[in-house]
């Protein structure tokens, strides 16, 4: 359900993280360098980054600083080799969330990162709850009281990923890619009908609304 970005210069890292994150279900991209990871970032959604400090070109300090100087706030957790609290201490001035050194222990890199998802609030326990009304994502349900309203899985991944994001605007193509994958023949048009049905179905309820973002795409905002 989360996208992570994996960008490393070393290719058996690449492939160790890939392996780790993916037996954790987390979708993963990699790059192999600071200028890869800022065109993936372009055109993919991305929850979390996992970012190399000592990368040719553009380093993981400088890749750091032009994403926040940009207003991109995705959650950055830094891995080097470099362990002087002088290191540590420029990464977290260069915008940072949090810094594991090398050699990376798995259990606590995979703590680290559940702990960044919480902190950007975004969802890691496969449900939303806006006041009365829960979204489980095990059952594609959402239950509000005695209603349980059972959803078709891609509107209930529509739905759920833009309530795990409220507020934020999300284009058709990036729904498209990440709800029905990039590689899909159907075009952009069916977020589009998805969104009205979900709309045509949740009507009256004072819990969240889906706004359409003209020449954009969609966003949900909670009202409670």
């Amino acid at each position: 359900m989360f996208r992570i970005l994996v960008a490393d210069d070393d290719q058996s890292t690449r492939l160790y993280l890939k392996a780790v994150l993916e037996a954790e279900k987390y979708t993963v991209f990699t790059a192999k360098n600071g200028q890869e990871a800022l065109d993936i970032i372009d055109c993919q959604h991305i929850d979390i980054i996992l970012l190399d400090v000592m990368m040719p070109n553009i380093n993981g300090y400088e890749f750091t600083e032009e994403l926040r100087s940009a207003g991109n706030e995705t959650p950055i957790l830094m891995i080097s080799a470099k362990q002087l609290p002088a290191d540590k201490r420029q990464g977290f001035l260069s915008g940072t969330d949090d810094y594991i050194t090398k050699p990376i222990d798995e259990m606590e890199m995979l703590l680290r990162i559940k702990a960044l998802l919480r902190r950007a609030k975004i969802v890691n326990e496969r449900k939303i709850t806006l006041g009365e009304l829960v979204l489980d994502y095990d059952s594609y349900s959402v239950i509000k009281g005695d209603t349980v309203t059972k959803l078709p899985q891609k509107e209930f991944q529509l739905l759920y990923k833009l309530l795990s994001y409220p507020g934020k605007t999300f284009t058709r193509i990036q729904l498209m890619d990440e709800i029905w994958g990039a590689d899909s023949n159907t075009g952009w048009e069916t977020v589009t009908v998805h969104i009205g049905r979900l709309r045509k179905k949740f009507e009256g309820y004072p819990e969240f609304e889906i706004e359409s973002v003209i020449g954009l795409g969609y966003r949900a905002v909670k009202k409670v």
